[in-house]
């Protein structure tokens, strides 16, 4: 290579990096402002009346760029949610071509959604609306085309060789001239629609194949909605529309503020000294450090949102800890395997704040409806882990008061969190997302702050940008996934499937039964957030018309979504702790059989005692 040659590689590189690291300034700096305006907002709202002008509408559209700048930056890392199905694909020639049409059509569907993005922005202009304080609404919607581009790009680019990316590329001019041909359609040209008239579901094949073959998920959803769209006339721009409605979802802001909590607290010593206290106060138990690591992965699943952090971010602490105190190996992968996900049911879980989104109902509920149902699946895990040290003796160890006295004082401030953010919360002085900034601040003092686990602002950077990606990578499938559930409603499926359904079952407690195995199944291929996106509004009426409370119903279903992540052959757990344990994906199904078969019957308890959801709900009252 000449030096002329050199000298333009490196110029290029650089001029990459100083995009990626404006792109990471940019998410990171939005998700600090949706933090410190919340907490301004405590701080303000009792001497100002009415608080910070714009404050709310300002947090909710920052939602908006924290949610598609990370899902850019998710792409660039190869991070957007995606099935596991891709796996099976033999290695070779069979593996590359599914890449190559993953990458293609992922890229189609993308290259479609920003196009007619950039009329969404086109229209807004002329509308001429603002958010507030004079700022135009358009200004923020500028990321949804930027953002849709820039992930486009980075599938085709994803795609393989230079062959491979040259088809891929292929792919990003015709979702263009897809979306012109769509938007050719809703004018009224008939001579310029491509698909108008057509059958729309050979087209929602296409997409599904593509998912299959490792396609991220949001372009599945998105695919579908503006395919089945098309076909109806309509124009694909109504889908980048839907997803510019985050900015107006009141408690949203809440999921990445929460999630940043559980970030921050990753980045220090927390789970260690929790590890410790909880060593002290059960480690005298037959299988005390198995009960401990499932407390732990719960409490971090709680703050992180997603089974899959917990087991990267704590299994090579916790593994090792199993391993040194005599738990047999198969024993222990099966268990952190299940662990990683115990957590999605216990207040303030991004599960449970997007359930209620979705559903329309309040948060609170299904926090407070959550506890004894988390705390039951907890309890079961925790008696396995009884078994194993029944059985096997192992890690049992002497009470000492004085050790358990030392490991409680130095996690105090840890152990508080819980209480401050139900605290916050439950005491009507702050609204959720004002209470998630709480938490997120209140992580960034304990662990920077009191315990200097690391460099303030060192760890925080690290904690945003994992925290950006995530969220990413999730909001992107919210998103798209509000459009696709528009068409059904716009088509009536929820009031067929209700029809369907009432002509075939009497029974609610057969109906039950249906929904579990129904949930089951889609936990086992669909990951949470956008299972609960695309089906709750179809489940919603059909709970009702059989007289099951809304809360229990929620309960039931994220308790159902939790449980396929345990079930092969693709529920998520299953190979990222594959993954992160270093075990072939069959010895970590073996493994976890026992914990799926317990879970099972964790599951249906809470599905036919109603009075775990309700019972406390009753008690305290409803929001």
């Amino acid at each position: 290579m000449s030096r002329s040659s050199h000298a333009a590689a490196g110029l290029l590189r650089r001029v990459l990096g100083g995009l990626h690291r404006t792109e990471e300034w940019g998410a990171g700096l939005a998700l600090a402002l949706m933090a410190l305006l919340p907490l301004a907002e405590i701080v303000v709202r009792p001497l100002l009346t009415g608080g910070i002008p714009g404050s709310i509408p300002f947090v909710q559209h920052l939602t908006l760029w924290v949610a598609f700048l990370g899902a850019g930056i998710a792409a660039r890392q190869d991070k957007l949610i995606a099935l596991a199905t891709a796996t099976f694909i033999p290695e070779g020639a069979a593996r590359r071509a599914a890449q190559a049409f993953a990458a293609t059509v992922g890229a189609a569907v993308t290259a479609l959604l920003a196009w007619s993005a950039l009329d969404v922005v086109a229209i807004e202009m002329e509308i001429g609306g603002d958010i507030a304080l004079g700022i135009p609404s358009w200004v923020f919607q500028l990321v949804l085309p930027l953002a849709f581009g820039v992930v486009a790009v980075r599938l085709a680019w994803r795609a393989g060789g230079w062959g491979a990316r040259t088809v891929a590329a292929a792919g990003l001019l015709a979702g263009v001239w897809l979306s012109g041909s769509g938007a050719s359609c809703a004018a009224g040209e008939d001579g310029a629609c491509l698909l108008a008239g057509g059958a729309g579901w050979p087209w929602v094949a296409l997409v599904v194949l593509a998912a299959l073959a490792g396609a991220p998920i949001f372009t599945v959803l998105a695919g579908a909605a503006v395919f089945l769209y098309m076909v109806d006339a309509f124009d694909p721009a109504a889908v980048p529309l839907y997803a510019y409605d985050l900015a107006t979802e009141p408690h949203l802001p809440s999921i990445p503020l929460f999630t940043l909590t559980g970030f921050i607290l990753a980045q220090g010593q927390s789970s260690e000294r929790l590890l410790r206290v909880f060593r002290g106060l059960v480690g005298w138990l037959p299988g005390g450090t198995a009960i401990v690591c499932a407390v732990v992965c719960a409490f971090f699943t709680i703050f992180t949102g997603g089974s899959g952090v917990t087991i990267l971010a704590l299994g090579g602490l916790l593994l090792p800890a199993l391993l040194k105190d005599g738990y047999r190996d198969r024993f222990s992968v099966g268990l952190l395997t299940a662990s990683g996900s115990l957590g999605l049911l216990l207040p303030p879980a991004m599960p449970l704040i997007l359930y209620a989104i979705v559903a329309q109902t309040a948060p609170e509920n299904l926090f407070i409806g959550g506890i004894l149902p988390g705390v039951l699946l907890i309890a079961l895990v925790a008696a396995w882990g009884v078994r194993e040290g029944l059985l096997t003796g192992a890690g049992r160890r002497a009470f000492d008061g004085a050790e358990t006295g030392r490991a409680l004082w130095a996690a105090k401030w840890e152990l508080a969190l819980p209480l401050v953010v139900l605290g916050a919360l439950l005491s009507g002085r702050a609204t959720l997302v004002e209470t998630a900034a709480l938490s997120a601040l209140y992580a960034a003092v304990v662990t920077g702050g009191v315990h200097r686990d690391f460099r303030l602002r060192a760890g925080l950077q690290q904690a945003f940008r994992e925290c950006v990606v995530l969220i990413g990578g999730v909001l992107i499938i919210l998103a798209v996934a509000k459009g696709f559930t528009a068409y059904m409603v716009d088509v009536d499926i929820p009031f067929r499937l209700l029809e369907w359904t009432q002509a075939r079952i009497e029974s609610p407690l057969v109906f039950l039964l249906a929904l579990n195995v129904f949930l089951l199944i889609v936990g086992c291929l669909m990951d949470i957030f956008s299972a609960i996106v695309v089906v709750v509004p179809l489940i919603s009426a059909i709970g009702a018309a059989y007289g099951i409370d809304p809360v229990h119903l929620g309960i039931i279903f994220i308790a159902n979504l939790e449980l396929g992540y345990l079930t092969p052959p693709v529920g998520l757990n299953l190979f990222l702790a594959s993954y992160r344990f270093d075990r072939p994906l069959l010895q970590v199904y073996r493994a976890s059989v026992p914990l799926l078969v317990i879970l099972g019957i964790g599951v249906l308890v809470i599905t036919y005692v109603p009075w775990l959801t309700l019972g406390l709900l009753e008690l305290v009252g409803r929001q």
